[in-house]
């Protein structure tokens, strides 16, 4: 059994918090979702235009979004509206294979399994089981500064749930249909998906919320120029 800590410092939240791939489906009550929003509303943005709008989902219409993600992730659709990154090379290749390993090792995929590893791969469209999802969208005219803006607010969101105990995950993987979703939603063009955040209740008995990514030293990111 997983064992999650709670530590509302932001020094806890940043070493605690997890992307949960198992939850329960209780649902989270109204009024603490919107605390967790008045939370990450505070988050700083470009001439304070606070770009982003949150479409949340509850109770049937979480059902309805995840048949329909779903149905997506076997669609030959248009691809996302900000590009996926070209290629994964060198370092960034080595991180995100130990991340792929480790989950699969957590929930006993062999490597080399194509098939369960697709399965795998499908639980993001099933929201691995969360009861909501808030899809982070952008006005399109702020361009790539909105979306960047949006990247704050949504590391914004995850401290913020963690804080009330809330578990979370960010997929990119929900962005890869923006039209389906403006559809769903009923949004107009003028709207660009960043992503989707799936949340609820941790599920503490899931495997996959066993394992915990690594964090790359200083020495490997940060550069110092004093001369």
């Amino acid at each position: 059994m997983a064992s999650f800590q709670r530590d509302t410092t932001l020094p806890g939240l940043l070493a605690h918090r997890f992307s949960c791939r198992g939850f329960h489906p209780d649902p989270v009550p109204r009024a603490t979702q919107e605390e967790l929003l008045a939370l990450a509303q505070r988050t700083a943005s470009w001439c304070n235009s606070q770009p982003w709008q949150i479409h949340i989902t509850e109770g049937p219409a979480t059902e309805r979004f995840r048949s329909a993600m779903l149905a997506q992730a076997a669609a030959d659709e248009p691809g996302p509206d900000f590009d996926w990154p070209s290629a994964y090379l060198g370092v960034y290749q080595e991180r995100r294979r130990e991340c792929g390993l480790a989950l699969y090792d957590s929930v006993g995929i062999a490597h080399g399994d194509r098939d369960a590893s697709a399965r795998q791969g499908r639980e993001n469209f099933r929201l691995f089981g969360a009861p909501h999802v808030a899809i982070v969208t952008t006005d399109a005219a702020l361009g790539t500064y909105g979306a960047i803006d949006c990247g704050g607010y949504v590391a914004n969101f995850l401290l913020a749930a963690a804080s009330l105990g809330i578990a979370t995950v960010p997929q990119a993987a929900l962005a890869k249909s923006p039209q389906r979703i403006r559809d769903f939603f009923s949004l107009g063009p003028d709207r660009k998906v960043v992503c989707g955040i799936s949340f609820g209740y941790a599920d503490p008995d899931h495997p996959a919320n066993g394992f915990r990514t690594t964090r790359t030293p200083l020495t490997a990111v940060a550069n110092w120029l004093n001369k």
